[in-house]
């Protein structure tokens, strides 16, 4: 999960400026019987940083599924640290890692709100590929798009 700097053969490797942030309030229904968020959800929490990343650069999920391609993830981890309980605001860090045709990575951090305390860091790997999984390379319209959400950053 480290985070790399720097373009390499067309991809985008660890832009720390571009974050997404969701702010969540955590249900009953995630808990446990002790009373903390059962673990499963983070990788919940996961997907809605990664949802909203693609939606603020301009990709909605179903449109990308209406032109046969999905985004399955290939690997997934997650480091707890401290746990979260029912009624904590969270904030839901999402951060693109890296970028190429076929595949992005994404690091996440989990955050209480009310004293910055991190609750959990988390990484995936996302592939595109068509309906029957076969793994297609990214282009046009989507792949400016997310090029686009890099070089508005690249300009702060």
């Amino acid at each position: 999960m480290n985070a790399l700097r720097g373009k390499e053969n067309g991809t985008w490797k660890g832009l720390m400026t571009v974050m997404v942030t969701v702010r969540e309030k955590v249900r009953f229904v995630e808990t446990d019987m002790m009373g903390v968020v059962h673990h499963a959800n983070y990788f919940r929490w996961f997907e809605m940083g990664r949802v909203e990343f693609l939606r603020q650069a301009g990709i909605l999920l179903l449109d990308l599924m209406a032109d046969g391609i999905v985004f399955p993830i290939t690997e997934v981890s997650c480091q707890y640290r401290a746990s979260a309980r029912f009624d904590d605001y969270i904030l839901i860090e999402t951060i693109p890692q890296v970028l190429s045709k076929a595949k992005m990575e994404f690091t996440y951090r989990v955050i209480r709100e009310r004293d910055g305390i991190l609750l959990a860091e988390g990484y995936t790997q996302n592939v595109f590929t068509d309906t029957n999984g076969k793994i297609v390379r990214l282009s046009g319209r989507y792949y400016e798009l997310l090029q686009a959400a890099q070089n508005k950053t690249e300009s702060l």
